[in-house]
């Protein structure tokens, strides 16, 4: 966690205000950070800088007037901490010394009220007064006097609490100040931090020894004071206290976490806006409902159109010739209309076609008999933990690995330390590293790890600059691209070997998708230099420092079984008798990195299960349309549209009418609908090439990128920030440049993806 979040996270909420800045400060040491780089660059463009000048080497008095700017920030903060803490203790330390005095006052009327009361009456009428007084006593005084230990209770409760969080307060704060001072001279090069912490935050009142153990001593007053209350046993008091600290924390911290869960869906929120509330809202008075989420009403009346359409083709349409193809066209429809409008989740989806594909028995027989349910059970399940399912979770446990020991990002910041200063070149460097790292760890995760590794660039960029839009679209569309590059980089390839038969070696596929992936990258890049013109406003920017972390044991056996199972992958063909399938070779990493502890039992959970679960019913899906006939049906009727079109005329329409789809609906669902239909056109040609056709629709599947909802890199690049806020890209940057770079890559693959695929056998 961000100690940006840590100190929100553990702020009492009522004091928010009083901590530390530490956001801003951060935003005031990065604006210093910019502004010397700024300064730096004017003055390489008017002086002639030798090549061994330091990119930040500002001169003394640039220094002293960063550090008064700093410094008089860090003074306004810790005199508004100093003036809140003098306050709040002078008002707890009151509270206290009431306290105590209402305590002593309680004991001593317990005591008087345990003597009896001096009188001369006569020994019958005193007997008889004492009896009176404890009646009195016994009906009066005794509730009166529970209730007010109870309420003394409650009150040194609360005074403990109080002063515990006030200890807390300097704690979080001192912290605070160390971190920040850090971090300034970690970025500027200075030494501020000795200084200040010695001269100023150790003699400030709030952080004085003597202070510290003034408060330290009140708490463990009213620590004695409470077991005084509670039976006399120090030890007990003091848990039963912190029970009820815990409680209290517990609660602060579930409401600013819920805060700050609303803040973080707000920004992933991406086609929400956030100016008019009410206008995400429609008005049903006449339901009985004042307002209602624009979104709910359209996942309720998506939910009855899907319900519409699939009960009128399951029951009152006849397309097909048999009762089970019209029953699977009725699942094909149903289930691509709750993927398109996501009514619900896609895998919950996923996981409603084995549910429909028995109950309906929509599933035959070899021989085309209609197999019960029980039969089409085990043909189901016997389907969905396929080898490609093992290839995925093989894919998942190198992913984790190598992301866990810090292998990808040190390789990633290794080569971006060379890529120098020009924007151009960075710009290229970095696309170059997204989709290297989308071939081994997903284009899911790929795009958040170089996201990272560029915020020293973001935030170091002149105000007018448009370089900080160009390099975060280039990570994103990298990344998409990235999508193709290796058979695990993308779920709709695991979809696509899934329909080959046989299935393509890594070899065979490196071969077509390395040279797509440069040269789609080398075109996206010289567009992206065409519209945003990056070195106009910034001729130089701040390099990306390498890892200088030494080399460990455990990131050796990572990299040796990550590459002994990429190497029989490749192979698999030549192993074909020994080890059967490239699933089998994917337990390999799984047992090599659980088994030895490297990862856990809670990496294993967080495995993208909703993606396997797509997957499987994905699977499902296509063995339902293969096995009911509905698929060579639609496969004949497609191929006397297509009668005639050589196997490059079929690829080029396959990719205009995917790239369609997939712009605007999930990559993996696109090629889950698709794909089958692909395979069985491609074997029912004059000339069978399915295996080309497939793969090629597959890639086209991944680089349909023209749309800030067209894969998750894309979302994930609209989402970010600079410090101030403002977001980078807007929807018109991917019109702009997403739709094209989507054409770009969808003609490379129906040309050059077509020549080396025929190469290759395809």
């Amino acid at each position: 966690m961000k100690f940006s979040h840590q100190i929100q996270f553990n702020a009492v909420p009522d004091w928010a205000e009083y901590y530390v800045p530490y956001s801003n400060l951060k935003k005031l040491v990065y604006s210093i950070e910019r502004d010397r780089v700024t300064s730096h660059h004017a003055l390489r463009t008017t002086e002639e800088a030798t090549e061994q000048s330091s990119l930040l080497q500002p001169d003394d008095q640039h220094t002293d007037m960063d550090n008064d700017r700093f410094i008089a920030a860090l003074d306004r903060a810790l005199d508004r901490i100093v003036n809140f803490y003098s306050k709040k203790e002078t008002e707890l330390y009151d509270a206290m010394d009431t306290l105590m005095a209402d305590m002593q006052q309680h004991h001593a009327s317990i005591a008087i009220a345990g003597s009896a009361p001096a009188s001369n009456t006569s020994p019958i009428g005193q007997q008889q007064q004492n009896s009176n007084h404890r009646r009195s006593r016994s009906s009066s005084d005794f509730p009166r006097r529970d209730e007010d230990k109870t309420e003394l209770k409650r009150h040194t409760v609360d005074v403990f609490v109080l002063l515990s969080e006030l200890k807390s307060f300097v704690s979080l704060n001192a912290t605070a100040f160390a971190k920040i001072l850090k971090k300034y001279d970690k970025i500027t090069g200075n030494e501020l931090k000795r200084y200040y912490t010695n001269n100023y935050v150790s003699k400030a009142y709030p952080f004085r020894t003597t202070t510290k153990q003034k408060l330290n001593a009140r708490i463990q007053r009213t620590e004695r004071a409470y077991a005084n209350m509670t039976g006399g046993d120090l030890d007990a008091a003091v848990d039963e206290l912190k029970s009820h600290l815990r409680e209290r924390i517990v609660w602060e911290r579930n409401t600013v976490w819920r805060d700050m869960i609303g803040q973080e869906r707000k920004v992933q929120g991406l086609g929400v806006s956030g100016a008019d509330a009410h206008s995400r809202t429609i008005q049903l008075r006449f339901l009985g409902l004042k307002e209602i989420e624009r979104q709910t009403v359209w996942q309720i009346v998506s939910l009855v159109a899907s319900l519409v359409v699939f009960g009128i083709l399951l029951f009152h349409v006849e397309i097909f010739p048999s009762i089970e193809q019209n029953r699977c066209f009725a699942i094909l429809v149903f289930a691509s209309m709750l993927w398109a409008t996501e009514v619900m989740p896609l895998f919950a989806t996923a996981m409603l076609i084995p549910f429909l594909t028995v109950t309906l028995r929509v599933m035959r027989s070899p021989d085309l008999v209609r197999l019960s349910a029980p039969e089409a059970t085990r043909q189901v399940f016997s389907a969905m933990f396929s080898p490609v399912i093992m290839l995925l979770l093989g894919g998942f446990a190198i992913a984790a690995s190598l992301s866990k020991f810090g292998i990808a990002k040190a390789m990633a910041t290794f080569v971006l330390s060379k890529a120098g200063t020009r924007p151009s070149r960075v710009l290229l460097v970095n696309m170059l590293v997204a989709t290297v790292a989308s071939m081994w760890i997903s284009n899911v995760a790929a795009p958040v790890l170089c996201f990272s590794l560029i915020q020293p660039i973001l935030r170091t960029l002149p105000v007018d600059s448009t370089f900080g839009s160009c390099l975060i679209l280039g990570i994103a569309l990298a990344s998409n691209l990235g999508g193709i590059a290796s058979p695990i980089s993308s779920p709709q390839n695991i979809i696509a070997i899934q329909n080959m038969s046989p299935p393509p070696s890594w070899a065979q596929w490196f071969i077509v998708a390395v040279p797509l992936c440069v040269i789609g990258n080398f075109i996206i890049w010289l567009w992206l230099l065409y519209n945003y013109h990056p070195e106009k406003h910034t001729p130089q920017i701040h390099t990306i420092r390498a890892s200088h972390d030494p080399v460990t044991p455990t990131q050796v056996f990572v990299m040796l079984v990550t590459l002994v199972t990429i190497a029989l992958w490749c192979l698999a063909h030549s192993f074909e008798e020994i080890l059967g399938d490239m699933g089998v070779i994917a337990i390999i990493p799984l047992v090599a990195f659980f088994g030895t502890g490297l990862l856990t039992k809670d990496d294993f959970n967080h495995f993208l299960w909703t993606v396997i679960m797509l997957a499987m019913g994905g699977i499902v899906l296509g063995k339902a349309v293969e096995s009911s006939g509905l698929l060579h049906t639609i496969a004949s009727h497609i191929q006397a549209m297509v009668k005639g079109f050589s196997t490059f005329e079929v690829l080029l329409v396959f990719s205009l009418l995917v790239l369609c789809i997939a712009t605007f609906i999930s990559h993996t669902v696109a090629a889950l609908i698709i794909l089958p239909i692909v395979a069985e056109v491609g074997s029912e040609m004059p000339d069978p090439r399915p295996r080309l056709l497939v793969m090629g629709t597959a890639f086209v599947c991944s680089v349909a990128m023209g749309l800030p909802v067209s894969g998750f890199p894309n979302m994930n690049a609209i989402s970010q920030e600079n410090e101030l806020g403002k977001p980078y890209l807007k929807t018109k940057d991917f019109l702009r440049n997403g739709v094209p770079a989507s054409l770009f890559c969808m003609v490379c693959v129906a040309t050059i993806g077509y020549g080396l695929m025929t190469v290759i056998g395809f």
